[in-house]
């Protein structure tokens, strides 16, 4: 699985929210041109299993236990720098074929004048049970 990660910022920069950097239509285009692409080899190689992105922060819901009740609460949460912002699985020949396969997101556009919010990094794990010779 690879595993994307984001902050409520990232969302906010790519609509436009007020008080942040917006990205214009082509830098989205550009973007979003990308991951089709990206995604599309990842089926033609036979690789692709699933991929999903995933809504803003700010629709989330975090669900605790607190003295043995549920307790549903809307997000955001201040103390979250950054969530899972999308995945997708594939199923490879190895976990360093997974790995180049991330890799490739390091070429993902962006404004030219963006700045990142956070390092950029991409997430490889192994579903549990796979790649048994890690």
């Amino acid at each position: 699985m690879i595993m994307m990660s984001g902050t409520q910022r990232d969302y906010d920069n790519l609509s436009g929210k007020p008080d942040t950097p917006v990205w214009s239509g082509e830098d989205v285009a550009a973007l979003h041109a990308f991951m089709e692409a990206w995604n599309h080899a990842l089926v033609e190689s036979g690789e692709f299993v699933d991929a999903q992105g995933l809504s803003a922060p700010v629709l989330a819901r975090r669900v605790e236990l607190k003295d043995g009740v549920p307790v549903v609460t809307d997000g955001p949460y201040s103390e979250t720098q950054e969530v899972l912002a999308g995945y997708t699985i594939v199923e490879c020949e190895s976990f360093d074929r997974a790995t180049e396969i991330a890799a490739q997101l390091a070429d993902t556009p962006h404004p030219a004048n963006a700045t990142l919010i956070h390092d950029w990094h991409v997430d490889v794990r192994p579903i549990a049970g796979g790649y048994e010779e890690l």
